[in-house]
């Protein structure tokens, strides 16, 4: 498997399917049904702005997932992605190995991450990403509400949720 920025020659088509795909899946009961994670106008530009990394085995890729900066010291990671069929191999670990590796190539200090998760109850993916990015070594750092974030993003919610973000010290 190797984990490399997107860019020109990979399927914008694809890459939205495979991310509102997994997202319409691992979000379920999250969002209002229709409501799809991403577009080809988002995802080719974060492949023009090298936000986009993907993973690939061969030439099939089998993951993707978003990095950026956000401030001096601060970086994020978001949307992260793996076939189905390839879950449980590392692909996500390798995603976010590579995405913190490049923010200290960068030399920022800090990764972030969000996590939208419901308010009244347990919802299974939330909670085993929860452990999963906890045992990585990323810790809470506050909570608040999607609407104060992505208040274009309410009218879609399908319950309430809260939004987590997570950081991680990378010195």
């Amino acid at each position: 498997m190797k984990v490399a920025v997107a860019d020109e020659h990979d399927d914008v088509g694809f890459l939205v399917g495979l991310i509102n795909r997994v997202y319409t899946e691992s979000e379920y009961g999250v969002w209002r049904d229709g409501y799809e994670r991403t577009n080809a106008d988002e995802v080719a530009r974060f492949i023009k702005s090298r936000e986009l990394l993907v993973a690939r085995d061969g030439q099939a890729v089998i993951g993707a997932l978003r990095v950026r900066r956000l401030a001096d010291q601060l970086a994020e990671f978001g949307m992260l992605v793996a076939e189905p069929a390839h879950r449980g191999t590392g692909v996500g670990r390798r995603l976010v190995a590579h995405a913190e590796q490049w923010a200290r190539d960068q030399d920022l200090r800090t990764m972030q991450l969000e996590l939208l998760v419901p308010r009244a109850w347990t919802h299974p993916v939330k909670e085993f990403l929860n452990g999963w990015y906890t045992r990585i070594g990323y810790r809470k750092v506050r909570t608040t509400q999607l609407e104060e974030a992505y208040p274009a993003l309410q009218p879609f919610l399908a319950t309430e949720c809260d939004f987590v973000i997570y950081h991680k010290d990378l010195r």
